[in-house]
Formats: C-alpha cells, sequence, structure tokens
C-alpha cells in the first residue's frame, strides 16, 4: 500500500514537470518535438499513466 501511493505521488510529481517544461518552450520548439500548445496536457498525463 505504501509503494503504490509512493508510485502514485512520483506518477503525478512526473506530469507536473512534464507540464511544466513543455509549457516553457516556444511554438516553434513544439512544432519541432511535432505537438501543438492545446497537446501539452495530452503529452504530460500520458508520462503521468506510464509512470503510475
Amino acid at each position: 500500500m505504501i509503494l503504490s501511493l509512493v508510485r502514485i505521488i512520483k506518477a503525478f510529481r512526473d506530469y507536473n514537470r512534464a507540464y511544466r517544461e513543455l509549457s516553457e518552450l516556444s511554438e516553434r520548439e513544439l512544432a519541432d518535438i511535432g505537438i501543438d500548445r492545446g497537446d501539452i496536457e495530452r503529452v504530460a498525463a500520458g508520462a503521468y499513466r506510464k509512470a503510475a
């Protein structure tokens, strides 16, 4: 139970980090990696799901 809680916390931190880092990129940098600003939440959520 404690391990699953730790995993959830880590995954949420990974989501926040991914969201923040992607949000700091310019439109050009986002386009270079094939996403636009509207995709940031979905991409960050994918990082969250992989980590959980």
